[in-house]
């Protein structure tokens, strides 16, 4: 199909993958390489379902408790971050664990753990179930409260509104999170803030270029799957800048044909746990159809990378193995 006069894809600039994906995805495949299979993984290592099934092909065992994993065996904790409860529960299973959580998680983590030391009480923006907010709710339970939206402001109350501090999940939207945000400071005004940004520079930057092509995107398509907050967080931004519609898919053959009507510019873009072969099979369908005309929005340079766990540089291998002699030592008790 040539290409149609008028017809153009602006392609956001960073897209995907971010520092703490890259360095979660590799970790598991250098575990797999170091250690052979199999390396369990607790919950999905990111929320993608490409990556999710390409791990799972090398070898990775994808489980959502602990106590799934056999004793003697490696677990990984995913991007996303753990509550201590869970690095216990490997402790007693007698497992040799690789903690992926992401550092800017990791933050958060600590800020929640200082916060609670001084006794504050901590109102955690995000939503309910995820399993960020699980790990960072994990830290501090009977600090911290879960502020799920606007909405539900309403019902917070504190100990003492001159020791309030709010923290957020990495994930969301930019825009949402500060309205929340308003909206507790409104009935706490002495609410403080986080030391530092607690929304990840990586899903700010992808935020801030679908702004830029909203506007003149009468269609966007955010390629990442549906459990991931960041790339649901994009379609709504891409609604909010102006686009007449947007849509999140997995792979390209999920567009339909009927989104192409009326349609002059495709924004394209992807959530930070998306590989870009995704997105280059998406420009391939795209341009198929006669929109071959790729121009690119960057809204920001990213040159951030995370060292790899610290726990491969060890043979962990061998520590499980130790762990199973000691268990068999204490005359193989249950766990």
């Amino acid at each position: 199909m040539t290409a149609s006069p008028g017809r153009r894809v602006l392609l956001a600039a960073p897209r995907g993958y971010c520092a703490g994906v890259d360095r979660a995805v590799i970790a598991v495949e250098k575990a797999l390489e170091q250690y052979g299979a199999p390396v369990y993984v607790r919950h999905e290592i990111v929320h993608n379902k490409y990556v999710v099934q390409t791990l799972e092909k090398k070898g990775a065992i994808f489980v959502e408790q602990t106590e799934e994993v056999p004793p003697g065996n490696i677990v990984m904790f995913s991007a996303h971050g753990v509550a201590p409860t869970v690095h216990d529960e490997a402790k007693q299973g007698r497992l040799a664990t690789i903690d992926a959580t992401c550092p800017l998680v990791t933050k958060v983590h600590k800020e929640a753990v200082r916060f609670a030391g001084e006794d504050y009480d901590i109102l955690l923006i995000g939503h309910e179930g995820h399993e960020e907010v699980i790990g960072t709710s994990g830290e501090a339970p009977e600090h911290i409260q879960l502020v799920d939206g606007p909405e539900d402001v309403a019902k917070v109350e504190v100990r003492d509104e001159s020791k309030v501090v709010w923290l957020s999940q990495t994930t969301l939207s930019v825009d949402e999170t500060m309205e929340t945000v308003d909206a507790l400071k409104e009935k706490f005004p002495q609410l403080i803030s986080p030391p530092s940004d607690d929304i990840c520079y990586a899903t700010q930057n992808r935020q801030l270029a679908v702004k830029q092509m909203g506007a003149e995107a009468e269609l966007v398509i955010v390629v990442g799957s549906r459990n991931s907050s960041n790339s649901k967080r994009l379609v709504e931004v891409a609604k909010l800048a102006g686009s007449r519609e947007a849509y999140l898919v997995d792979f390209a053959d999920e567009i339909e044909e009927a989104w192409l009507e009326g349609v002059s510019t495709v924004g394209v873009t992807s959530g930070a746990s998306v590989p870009e072969i995704l997105v280059e099979q998406v420009l391939e369908w795209l341009s198929q159809r006669g929109f071959e005309d790729v121009e690119l929005v960057r809204a920001a340079e990213e040159s951030i990378v995370f060292s790899l766990p610290k726990e491969l540089r060890r043979d962990l291998r061998e520590e499980a193995a130790a762990l199973m002699k000691q268990r068999a030592a204490a005359g193989g008790e249950s766990v």
